[in-house]
């Protein structure tokens, strides 16, 4: 039960009625007795900032913030940390002390949970390819080429969007209208394709050494068509719910006080609300 001293979060959005956050942090403010809430919030672009100060002046904790606010949210901190300053977005929100201070932890949540799916897994192990240049794209760049990678090669339909990101990167940067999979130890899917009401995304992996990781953004459904071909290739895959999960870790620890940890029963709970696919 709530009461007078209870902390309070929340995810803004536009629209958020989708979101998963408030069943994740719900199951770990109910996991470790905390007197607190985490809240869907619905919040038009246009109202985006007086909502935040708003929720800041209620007494709030704090926020994760979701499409279309996370560019909107980077320009009204006060301050941000180093990853939300490369990337220009923050997706997380703490308030202290009547300031905001902003943070990007998608990155974080990415390679978290490749460390969770594909143990023994090492940036440094060989190339890269990330397909997608939007903004999971930048945040998973950034955490690749920060954790080692040796090269990375983005691949997007429009060239000129992808070789906008890269000239934003410092590191081994290339782009690309293939994807140059043959001696690439990773596959990252950042774009929409295979998601649930998209189309498939086409690709043949049969290049791919044995032992690479494929990793999907995508986690409705929960195994997407590219991560069952990759398995069927025997390649090892990492779905999307990963990253969701462990990215919601820092913010849960400020706002409420917990490291809260990833394991099985969390994830069956949360993929329980997301279809499976084939």
């Amino acid at each position: 039960m709530l009461t007078g001293k209870a902390r309070l979060a929340g995810v803004l959005g536009w629209p958020v009625a989708h979101s998963r956050s408030p069943r994740l942090h719900g199951f770990w403010l109910r996991r470790h007795g905390i007197d607190g809430a985490y809240l869907p919030l619905p919040v038009a672009p246009e109202d985006f900032a007086g909502a935040v100060r708003a929720l800041v002046a209620l007494g709030f904790r704090g926020v994760n913030v979701t499409i279309p606010h996370k560019e909107a949210a980077f320009a009204l901190c006060d301050e941000v940390d180093d990853i939300a300053r490369r990337m220009g977005a923050a997706n997380t929100l703490v308030f202290r002390d009547g300031r905001i201070h902003g943070s990007n932890t998608d990155g974080f949540g990415f390679t978290e949970s490749l460390a969770e799916q594909a143990p023994g897994w090492r940036a440094a192990d060989g190339p890269a390819v990330l397909l997608g240049a939007g903004g999971a794209a930048r945040a998973i760049a950034v955490a690749l080429l920060q954790a080692g990678c040796p090269k990375l090669t983005i691949v997007n339909r429009g060239l000129a969007r992808a070789e906008e990101l890269a000239a934003g990167l410092d590191g081994p940067v290339e782009v690309s209208a293939t994807p140059p999979l043959a001696d690439a130890m990773l596959l990252v899917n950042s774009t929409s394709l295979g998601m649930e009401g998209q189309p498939p995304l086409e690709i043949d992996l049969a290049p791919m050494p044995a032992g690479a990781v494929v990793a999907d953004a995508v986690y409705v459904p929960l195994e997407t068509p590219l991560l069952a071909a990759a398995r069927a290739r025997g390649l090892r895959g990492v779905d999307g719910l990963g990253m969701l999960l462990h990215q919601a870790r820092p913010g849960f620890a400020e706002w409420f006080g917990v490291m809260p940890v990833v394991d099985a029963e969390l994830r069956h709970f949360v993929a329980a609300d997301i279809p499976r696919g084939r």
